[in-house]
């Protein structure tokens, strides 16, 4: 039967400590939830960004070997271009007219020569970096094929554990919306603040063998006293979690209708 939520004026102090330790309950069990898909979401998460990278990878090597490719044609351009200035300049050796023409018709045969050369080894040079690129290329596409291979079986195995869990867990966080109305907002945010820090998601704790359960450190017996009569808020002084005594937190509360 749903607790009838009742005005921030009407609410006793223990009917607070009551709210705050079955809302703390009912968090916890949403923390088991989440514990239970484990590390799925980050690695999933990782995946997908990593196979954007390496998308963005094989995208730059698209373009770097065309880069290299229109490098190479434009070589091949130019030796073609001196091979033809080589076989005019030979042509009009043939007709000059006295050795000075013919020197430097040779000049320029020899400087169309180099170029040649010098074009052929860039090309050669240009071939290789391709080659290398293509290469890494392969390795890239084949990590791509991989990743996307795992972040399939990852994201089946995450979306299996979510059907499993997402029907309680809609339950438990409207469940915990409703507690959250019993609250006050000074005292809720405090909760949360005090939930956020803690190691453990753990916000309200009771006494355990006369200490806190959160940091476990001694509660003098007055202060024990003080949270049993349930009169106001007590937070450990050392960890600052919300202290209940053991009957409350032994109170068989449902978590849920």
């Amino acid at each position: 039967m749903a607790t009838e939520i009742k005005t921030e004026k009407e609410i006793t102090v223990e009917e607070k400590l009551f709210a705050l330790y079955d809302l703390q309950r009912v968090v916890s069990k949403i923390d088991e939830i989440k514990i239970l898909r484990g590390e799925l979401p980050l690695e999933v998460q990782d995946l997908e960004d990593e196979i954007i990278g390496l998308t963005t990878r094989l995208e730059h090597f698209d373009a770097e070997i065309k880069d290299i490719q229109a490098n190479i044609a434009s070589k091949k351009i130019e030796i073609e271009e001196s091979r033809v200035k080589i076989d005019r300049y030979k042509e009009q050796q043939e007709n000059v007219r006295n050795n000075r023409e013919f020197d430097n018709l040779s000049k320029e045969i020899e400087y169309q020569t180099l170029e040649i050369e010098l074009s052929e080894k860039r090309i050669r040079e240009f071939t290789a970096s391709k080659e290398a690129k293509s290469a890494e290329q392969k390795i890239t596409t084949d990590r791509l094929s991989e990743r996307k291979l795992d972040l399939q079986q990852k994201k089946g195995e995450l979306n299996e554990i979510v059907a499993e869990t997402k029907q309680e867990e809609e339950r438990l966080r409207e469940h915990a919306k409703d507690i959250e109305l019993l609250i006050e907002p000074r005292l809720l945010t405090a909760f949360k603040r005090i939930r956020k820090n803690a190691r453990n998601g753990l916000a309200v704790v009771y006494v355990q063998r006369d200490s806190c359960g959160g940091c476990f450190n001694k509660i003098p017996a007055q202060r024990q006293l003080d949270i049993r009569l349930r009169k106001k808020i007590i937070v450990c002084e050392y960890c600052g979690r919300i202290l209940v005594d053991q009957e409350l937190a032994g109170v068989n509360l449902p978590v849920a209708e």
